[in-house]
């Protein structure tokens, strides 16, 4: 779980903890556009509260995803040593896919994030960024995956695919369906 900066006081730590499981409700609920007044309402703090704790939206979601994230990167290291590249990378996609359709409105606000480099959102992908590309080196060493294809335009098609998924949501094969799709066009 995100922990606020050393040295904050115990009851900033407590607001801050506060903040994050109930920002973590709200946005499971009602998805990662869910009112930040409400956030800070049912956490028992003001909204300048909030804002202290977490200058923006993006600020907040980014502190509640870093355990995913941090999972993602975990996944990733373990899957450099797979024998087979483009099995490894297919798997650690559709894992950011899951993450990604974990709240609605999260691979709105991650696409929309890529194109902000202030955005906090932005700042925590950067990881993501380094561990996709030596997934997707190894499986274009391999012959797998052709070699104009970067891991920034990946990224943005495993978002813009959870984000299709979210706006079906009466069809479960379609992430799969997609997902292949994909794949199929990096084929070298």
């Amino acid at each position: 779980m995100a922990t606020p900066p050393a040295g904050k006081r115990a009851d900033a730590r407590r607001n801050h903890d506060r903040l994050l499981a109930e920002a973590r409700t709200a946005f499971a609920q009602n998805g990662a556009d869910a009112s930040l007044e409400d956030v800070a309402r049912r956490a028992g703090v003001g909204i300048g509260t909030l804002y202290r704790h977490f200058p923006n939206r993006h600020a907040l979601l980014s502190a509640i995803f870093a355990d995913a994230v941090s999972d993602l990167l975990n996944l990733s290291r373990e899957l450099l040593d797979d024998p087979q590249p483009c099995t490894a990378l297919v798997a650690w996609l559709r894992a950011v896919i899951t993450h990604a359709s974990e709240y609605r409105g999260l691979a709105r606000a991650l696409m929309s994030a890529s194109h902000d480099d202030a955005s906090a959102l932005a700042r925590c992908s950067d990881p993501m960024h380094e561990a996709g590309s030596a997934l997707l080196t190894r499986a274009q060493r391999a012959g797998d995956v052709r070699p104009g294809v970067s891991i920034g335009d990946l990224l943005q098609l495993t978002n813009a695919i959870a984000l299709a998924a979210e706006e079906t949501p009466g069809d479960p094969e379609l992430t799969d369906r997609l997902l292949t799709l994909t794949l199929r066009g990096l084929k070298a």
